[in-house]
């Protein structure tokens, strides 16, 4: 039988067909990229240890100062440090990036690439260019890589420029086909090549029924080409009177891996950064690794804790152990199924 799906696929003249039995190249997710935060991995991957697909496209999008150029960054940052030949193409619409806050963020400026982008034409045309030459290389000559758009909501068009440099107020009623065109082209070529790319963009409110819901720019082009889409919203996270940070809500609106629709928080301080550990308390509690009693929280070795005190010395109370249960309970929480995936004994 396999013979004769071989003699098939020779036939097509498709190089990347396969069998599904070997693998499908472009489809099956090769590796994930940490965010930095174990909970927020756990939405997009079903795993704490998971996070991005690295061959696939995901949108964060939000309002303003929710955090979405930040989540970028550490994403980029992880990603780099776990290759270290890797680099990454950021291409940027917004002017908001700077060599400081590269720095700032821990990336070695050096191996990332900013390409500063005004129309949906300028993005698709150089974007195709660099994964066509990405793709014409030898398989060991490619070094990985990452591409980053920041952001698709500042992206203009090119008849847009024109007519505003002609002083015409209309408005470029073709922006979603030009977009959705864009990512049709994209979308398999990023697959081939093994390239992920992150998409930020901005949301709005739908006011087209009695309760208004957030909506995402650009047209449905990127909802469509996107593994993941995530919704970002925010609170002020204080302590006392004092507002130290925020209190960002993630919500998985779309997902290929995951439970769609399920809601995370991730604390973002503005001293420390992403909270790495911020989520697994309120995990833990649900799927009875910690338990909670009166105000306090009773670990698995019997003695009680209170909740803040966890939460400020994580990595004393999420010992190894403790870990492996929550990732086995994200599994639960956030797949489809709750299927925990077992590993080989390599002892």
């Amino acid at each position: 039988m396999n013979d004769f799906f071989k003699d098939i696929i020779k036939q097509t003249g498709n190089e990347y067909a396969a069998l599904v039995s070997d693998g499908v190249e472009g489809a099956d997710v090769g590796g994930f990229i940490d965010t930095g935060s174990y909970i927020f991995n756990a939405l997009l991957s079903g795993s704490i240890r998971g996070g991005l697909p690295s061959n696939k496209i995901t949108a964060i999008a939000g309002e303003s100062a929710t955090g979405k150029t930040f989540f970028v960054m550490g994403m980029v940052k992880s990603f780099l440090d776990a290759n270290p030949e890797a680099g990454c193409l950021y291409f940027e619409s917004e002017s908001a990036i700077t060599k400081q806050m590269v720095v700032d963020r821990g990336i070695d400026p050096s191996r990332m690439v900013m390409i500063p982008v005004t129309t949906v034409q300028e993005f698709r045309t150089q974007a195709i260019k660099v994964l066509d030459s990405y793709i014409a290389k030898k398989v060991e000559d490619r070094r990985p890589m990452m591409m980053c758009l920041d952001s698709l909501g500042m992206l203009s068009t090119t008849k847009e420029v024109e007519d505003t440099s002609d002083g015409k107020e209309t408005r470029d009623m073709t922006r979603a086909q030009v977009l959705k065109a864009a990512f049709r082209v994209l979308t398999l070529k990023l697959g081939r090549c093994g390239v992920p790319l992150i998409v930020t963009n901005h949301t709005y409110d739908s006011m087209g029924s009695m309760f208004p819901t957030k909506e995402m720019g650009g047209g449905s082009g990127l909802k469509y080409a996107a593994s993941s889409i995530i919704f970002l919203s925010k609170k002020k996270d204080k302590d006392g009177t004092e507002v130290v940070g925020n209190i960002v809500h993630c919500k998985n609106h779309k997902s290929r891996l995951t439970i769609e629709n399920k809601m995370v928080d991730v604390r973002l301080s503005y001293e420390t950064g992403l909270d790495r550990y911020y989520g697994l308390l309120e995990l833990a509690v649900k799927y009875d690794i910690f338990k909670q009693v009166s105000t306090r929280i009773q670990l698995p070795d019997g003695k009680t804790q209170f909740g803040k005190t966890i939460i400020n010395n994580p990595t004393e109370y999420f010992t190894e152990d403790v870990m492996q249960q929550i990732d086995d309970a994200a599994a639960k929480e956030f797949k489809y199924g709750g299927q925990i995936e077992e590993t080989e004994d390599t002892e």
